[in-house]
């Protein structure tokens, strides 16, 4: 089994950033289990299938196949065998995949490929369930979470940069109901494993936060 590394937290917290920046300076493979859920959605959506139906989605789900390979050191997310990496941080397809990803059959899906992939490398793994359910045993386990008007501005102002038009109170609106959602779920709820360590990067920048996990990751995991 390679070196496991769980990072589990709230959609916004910077888990993805944090978690790449950390791979990159450990030479760990990272692994975006919510990249695959979001493959997922825009899967269940070319199907016509919407958040709406979900009674739909664990039939819709069964043909997805979806995978994971690097590429000049880059993480590509195939859905059929297709490069979808453009197509998976849209709004819709981030409702969908809180929706779908709520659904055991959608996380049985996608199981065994997150497991087989953490114990063939060195991985870092985010999500929202990774500590408590993908990967148990994971030597090293992290709850990386900010306040909810820390990750409401942060979204706000990325849509900003990309010339999005938004609104603040929205966007921390939805980020209050999928926190309910997540957490309230009734197979595998966000929550902190008892042996995380609690991360909070409300007041941090993304390198410091990156930081902070390499500590983390060093501390248990001495070089050999």
């Amino acid at each position: 089994m390679g070196i496991q590394v769980a990072i589990d937290g709230p959609a916004g917290a910077g888990k993805s950033t944090v978690a790449k920046k950390a791979a990159q300076a450990v030479s760990f493979i990272y692994v975006d289990t919510g990249a695959m859920y979001r493959a997922m959605a825009v899967h269940l959506l070319r199907k016509g299938i919407t958040a709406d139906a979900p009674d739909r989605i664990p039939e819709g789900c069964q043909d997805a196949d979806i995978s994971i390979r690097y590429e000049n050191g880059e993480q590509v997310v195939l859905l059929q065998g297709e490069n979808v990496n453009s197509l998976i941080r849209t709004e819709e397809v981030s409702q969908m995949a809180s929706v779908c990803s709520a659904l055991p059959e959608v996380r049985a899906k996608l199981l065994n490929l997150q497991r087989k992939l953490a114990d063939e490398n060195d991985v870092i793994m985010d999500g929202r369930d990774i500590g408590t359910v993908i990967l148990p045993d994971a030597q090293v386990k992290i709850f990386l979470t900010a306040g909810a008007d820390a990750r409401a501005e942060r979204r706000y102002k990325e849509q900003k940069a990309k010339g999005i038009d938004c609104s603040y109170e929205e966007i921390r609106k939805e980020i209050e109901e999928r926190d309910y959602r997540d957490m309230h779920r009734e197979t595998s709820p966000l929550k902190q494993a008892e042996d995380a360590v609690l991360l909070d990067t409300s007041f941090m920048g993304p390198e410091e936060a990156a930081g902070a996990v390499v500590d983390l990751i060093r501390r248990k995991v001495p070089a050999e």
